[in-house]
């Protein structure tokens, strides 16, 4: 009776978990392959108008996944191109600074100025003469005075205005009419980058995994319309008794087959093991409890990668791991 135990313990050792391990011979353990997993999504609110894969499509880097659209976006661009528009023409205007015809216009504005102003002034000198003498009233006195005045102001601005368009534009508002441009544009990039958006294309090459929406779905900000797979880097994520787990360190690389078989997909590296036990019971009473607990242990597939298959079950195996510290 006593070989039957010793065969029965061995067979559940072997099977345990998925981790089939001899005390003291080779590390073997069983795991699926896994692909990091990337879900293509929109930043906003959004219908879906067309999925151009399916599942278990392998697609390339920059292809397009899936199309949606929104309802605004056509007026939003129209609106954002013509502030661009506006407020280029604006600044170009300005750098520009007057045109001939506009300084020929201010100049023969101040001419008709200056001969208004020289002629209420004759009159001005004619009427004080008059009213010496008694000839006008002195309301026709006081209405000269006041042509004499207003002329006179409407030279000053004459020049003033004739001057400012000789000066050229002020460089402030041309600053202000620069950042209004600047503003214009970073508005219509913005527009322009949600347009981008709405195509969804696939960032590394990979295989599609799930697709979660149809033609005609609305979907919230962030909810994936697809999810990718990246086949660039598959990886195993197997479990490893908590006796043995000393035996192996991040770094180690191990053999991978594809389960059951002798077809040989290459080597992995391991690139993590957990800190804490999997499948830890509430209470471990025993010595041989505590050494039942599993650790799992993520392994980065390498070599020929064209045989990985997600979902494929391996075989990794350590042909000479660590011997644990005595």
């Amino acid at each position: 009776m006593k070989p039957d135990m010793n065969l029965r313990n061995t067979m559940v050792l072997l099977l345990a978990l998925g981790c089939r391990t001899v005390e003291d011979g080779p590390l073997v353990a069983r795991g699926s392959i896994e692909l990091p997993e990337i879900d293509l999504s929109v930043p906003f609110a959004a219908r879906v108008v067309a999925i151009r894969v399916d599942e278990g499509a392998v697609v390339a880097a920059g292809d397009t996944i899936a199309l949606m659209s929104q309802a605004d976006l056509p007026g939003s661009l129209s609106a954002g191109r013509a502030r661009v528009g506006m407020a280029t023409a604006n600044l170009r205007d300005l750098e520009a600074g007057p045109r001939p015809e506009e300084l020929k216009r201010a100049a023969a504005e101040l001419a008709a100025a200056t001969a208004e102003a020289e002629r209420t002034a004759a009159d001005l000198e004619r009427f004080k003469s008059l009213y010496a003498k008694e000839v006008i009233a002195k309301q026709q006195l006081d209405n000269a005075e006041t042509a004499t005045t207003v002329a006179a102001e409407r030279k000053r601005a004459a020049a003033e205005g004739l001057a400012v368009l000789q000066a050229g534009t002020r460089h402030d508002r041309i600053a202000m009419a620069r950042s209004d441009q600047a503003s214009a544009r970073a508005s219509l990039a913005m527009i322009e980058a949600r347009a981008t958006d709405l195509v969804i294309v696939a960032p590394v090459a990979g295989r599609i995994l799930t697709r979660q929406a149809e033609p005609g779905e609305f979907l919230a900000p962030g909810i994936p319309a697809v999810t990718l797979g990246e086949t660039a880097r598959p990886y195993v994520r197997v479990y490893v008794a908590a006796r043995r787990i000393a035996e192996i360190a991040v770094g180690d690389t191990a053999s991978v087959m594809v389960d059951g078989t002798t077809q040989a997909i290459g080597r992995a590296r391991i690139v993590a093991i957990n800190t804490k036990a999997e499948f830890t019971p509430r209470v471990a009473l025993t010595e041989q409890e505590r050494a039942d607990l599993m650790f799992g242990v993520k392994l980065e597939v390498l070599g020929n990668l064209d045989a990985v298959r997600p979902g494929l079950w391996v075989t990794v195996g350590w042909a000479s791991p660590r011997r644990a510290p005595p």
